[in-house]
């Protein structure tokens, strides 16, 4: 049996609270569950207090550990993105504020930062404070598709591993290009399915990230790069990333493999959510779709 994966839909069928609806807003509500719900997973088995990252991180020749990776990610976008110190960055999903927090320390850059999470605005500010750049960063409870933000306020939109959380990629794109100045950048980063056809065993493996993440559907590199250009971006440039991620995808299957006696009498003594449950599912099923090059990961860059 085939099972197809299109673009622009939903396709999670279990949502992490009982009998929810699925619309535009329970993806947000989802969304906003699963980091909140799994804030303490990611603290002990992935970020530290200096990278903050909830994403995957990239590995070069130079990079010699999982935390070096976090942060190197951050320099290989600002470098693509050629973020200048007066630059102003909108940073869309901005989970914990590591990103943002990066480039006002290392850049020398403004950042605002928004998420749908106020937890996570809470963790970003205490972060900022933390680090000693809250006067150059900020921090929203916002929908990066619906943000509060005037026409032409930044000179950046920055992405990493949240475009995905747009069912309709093109929403995305339209409020970044209302974002920007003319001449701005967006950059943007995440897995995209090679194919749209899979099997039973394939599907299942989807059907785990999806559903663990709260991510409606993924996007292939081809439908992401016409969909920008459509609302408008030029200059579109695709870096291809799947060989600098393999290293953290395979990390992130691994620690579920050690992890995985404690998961299971964690969960029959009721101590794991659903939220933390479908996360365990994920690592081990987001190394099998990148394994099985049923997904890729680039970074695009376009101009406004």
């Amino acid at each position: 049996m085939s099972y197809y994966l299109e673009p622009n839909k939903d396709y999670r069928n279990d949502s992490l609270r009982h009998g929810a609806e699925f619309s535009e807003e329970d993806i947000r509500v989802d969304t906003a569950k699963h980091y909140d719900d799994c804030y303490w997973d990611y603290r002990t088995a992935w970020f530290d207090n200096e990278n903050l990252a909830l994403h995957y991180g990239y590995w070069d020749e130079n990079t010699k550990t999982h935390s070096q990776a976090l942060l190197n990610k951050n320099r290989i976008l600002a470098e693509i993105a050629g973020i200048k110190p007066e630059d102003h960055v909108l940073d869309a999903g901005c989970g914990i504020g590591g990103s943002s927090i990066w480039l006002a320390k290392h850049v020398g850059c403004r950042a605002t930062g928004v998420t749908v999470s106020a937890r996570q605005v809470e963790h970003a500010k205490r972060n900022a404070e933390r680090h000693g750049v809250s006067d150059k960063v900020d921090f929203q409870q916002a929908d990066f598709c619906k943000t509060p933000f005037p026409d032409e306020s930044f000179d950046v939109v920055w992405a990493v591993e949240s475009s995905c959380y747009a069912t309709d990629k093109r929403d995305f794109f339209r409020e970044a290009y209302r974002l920007l100045r003319k001449g701005g950048t967006l950059i943007a980063c995440d897995g995209y399915a090679t194919r749209r056809e899979f099997n039973e065993e394939e599907w299942q493996a989807v059907m785990d990230c999806l559903n663990g993440w709260a991510v409606p559907n993924l996007a292939s590199v081809e439908e992401f790069q016409a969909g920008m250009e459509e609302c408008g971006f030029r200059d579109v440039h695709i870096t291809e990333a799947t060989a600098e991620t393999m290293p953290s995808s395979r990390r992130m299957y691994l620690t579920a493999l050690w992890t995985y006696p404690m998961q299971l009498t964690m969960q029959w003594l009721g101590l794991r959510s659903k939220a933390q449950t479908a996360n365990f599912k994920v690592a081990l099923a987001q190394y099998k779709v990148f394994r099985d090059k049923m997904v890729r990961y680039c970074i695009f860059r376009a101009k406004k």
